[in-house]
Parts: C-alpha cells; sequence; structure tokens
C-alpha cells in the first residue's frame, strides 16, 4: 500500500511584519500561495474588509515558491499593513505543506483558511468563524468546513470534484460534501495534533473526526478565477487522490481509541507544584 507522505519546508518570514504585528491576536487568516501575484492585493483587501472591527486578527501569506512577484507583492503588502505576516518555502511544497507552515506560523487559537487565487471570497468568513466563536459551541466542535454553493468551474472541473467527493464521502464517512473548499476555520491545536502527509488539507473533515471532534458545515460562495492559471489538471488530482484516500482510510482504521485521564489527586498536584 501506498501512504502519504510530508514535505517539510524552512520558515522565514518578513521581519518588518512581525516586528509589527498585533499581539495575540484571536484570529490567524492562513493564504496558500503560489504563482498569485495579480490575485494578492484584492484578496488582502477583502479580507480586510470582512474582518476590520470583528476581532482582532493577523493575515499570514505563505509564499511556497512562487516564480512569479508573489512574494515581493505579499512583502510589500506586509510593509503597509500591520498585521500581515510573510512566510516563504524555498521551493514549491504544495498547498497542505503551505498551509501547515502558516498554521505553525500563526499565533491566533483560531485559524482560517482561504485560498490565494481569488476563488473564495473573504466575504464569508465572518460566518465561517462564527460557530466556533460562539459561546454556546459545544467543546468537542473544532472545525467549521466551507462547502461551495454556486461553483464557478468548469464543467469539467465540477464533474471530476463531484466524483471525488462521493467516493471519498462512501469510503470515509466523513459526512461532508465539498472537502476541496479552501474557505476553513478551525482549532490550531487540535490541527497541529492532526497526522501530517502531502494533500491533507483535502481530509480534515475525516481526521478532525478521527480524532473525536465535532465538524460543522457552512454554505460559502464561490467565485471564478480572475488572473492566473489553475495548478492542477483533472488528472492530476486522481492519481494523486487514490493514494490519499487509501492512506488516511490506513489512518482511521489505525486511530487511537484510549484517551488518557489525569488521575492524580488535587491535593498531590498543589503539594508538588506549590500552586
Amino acid at each position: 500500500m501506498i501512504f502519504p507522505f510530508a514535505v517539510r519546508a524552512p520558515l522565514r518570514a518578513a521581519d518588518d511584519a512581525i516586528a509589527s504585528a498585533p499581539a495575540t491576536p484571536d484570529l490567524s487568516v492562513v493564504v496558500p500561495l503560489h504563482n498569485e501575484a495579480p490575485n494578492l492585493a484584492p484578496l488582502v483587501d477583502g479580507i480586510r474588509a470582512a474582518l476590520d472591527g470583528v476581532l482582532p486578527y493577523e493575515i499570514v501569506l505563505v509564499d511556497d515558491g512562487s516564480k512569479d512577484d508573489t512574494r515581493a507583492v505579499a512583502l510589500g503588502l506586509a510593509r503597509a499593513h500591520r498585521h500581515i505576516r510573510v512566510i516563504g518555502h524555498a521551493q514549491a511544497g504544495g498547498q497542505s505543506a503551505a498551509v501547515h507552515s502558516g498554521v505553525l506560523a500563526a499565533r491566533g487559537r483560531l485559524i482560517a483558511t482561504l485560498d490565494g487565487d481569488g476563488q473564495n471570497p473573504p466575504s464569508n468568513l465572518p460566518a465561517l468563524i462564527a460557530p466556533l466563536r460562539d459561546p454556546a459551541r459545544h467543546p468537542d466542535l473544532k472545525l467549521v468546513a466551507g462547502q461551495r454553493v454556486g461553483r464557478r468551474d468548469t464543467l469539467s472541473k465540477r464533474l471530476a470534484s463531484r466524483f471525488a467527493n462521493a467516493l471519498r464521502g462512501w469510503m470515509l464517512k466523513d459526512g461532508t460534501r465539498d472537502t476541496g473548499c479552501g474557505l476553513k476555520a478551525y482549532d490550531r491545536a487540535a490541527y497541529l495534533a492532526l497526522p501530517f502527509f502531502n494533500h491533507q488539507h483535502r481530509y480534515l473533515p475525516a481526521l478532525f473526526a478521527r480524532d473525536g471532534w465535532r465538524v460543522a458545515h457552512v454554505d460559502v460562495t464561490h467565485a471564478a478565477r480572475t488572473a492566473g492559471q489553475s495548478k492542477y489538471t483533472n488528472l492530476q488530482r486522481a492519481l494523486v487522490g487514490v493514494a490519499d484516500l487509501l492512506g488516511v482510510a490506513w489512518l482511521i482504521r489505525r486511530r487511537k481509541t484510549a484517551r488518557p485521564v489525569d488521575l492524580t489527586p488535587a491535593e498531590l498536584t498543589t503539594k508538588e507544584t506549590g500552586i
């Protein structure tokens, strides 16, 4: 059996952006980028319009080894806006690697992600994070997955996605209609406890459920790409998807089923620590 593997990419940050970023934001918006220079400024404007005045946040732009001016544009935006940080990969590691690097660098307890191509409208962000900020939420709710309505993609891409989602849902029983949507919000600590592998971002509902967490779904809008090119073909997605699907099914079957309980009496903890 072939299993997914991890790509480790070095982190490099924009010093000016980190030095001036707000302390301890509640939310970190992580945006993976690969050759998206013309889409970046409008996307950042949209994120700021959606979140300014809603909660303290930062934007973590992750340049995944772009060959165009994406990194220069990102650094320019970081110098202009104090809540933007820039992380870079020396070479492309893929979308999941970029998201993982961004979450590692993020300082918010909550993470929101959206694709860098402009097809995930940032106006969806408040609705996406709302269930995780609800004081009455179930404590086990750790992931809110966006599900696209009215997709603005080619017919072939929509049909391929529909087939892949149906197959994945049948095998993994993750209860999610559209795992390919880049709009997601989740608890940072819960995400970092998941097993990491390439293309992990397409299996987050199944992986969160594997760890015993609840998953909620929110319908989100979708936009047509206005610049740049798609990074994958339907054939490429299908070829890697087979190995990924088998690997995730294996991970679910081999999940840890025992949950630890701290049995130390409170008086002993107090005695040892002096607290």
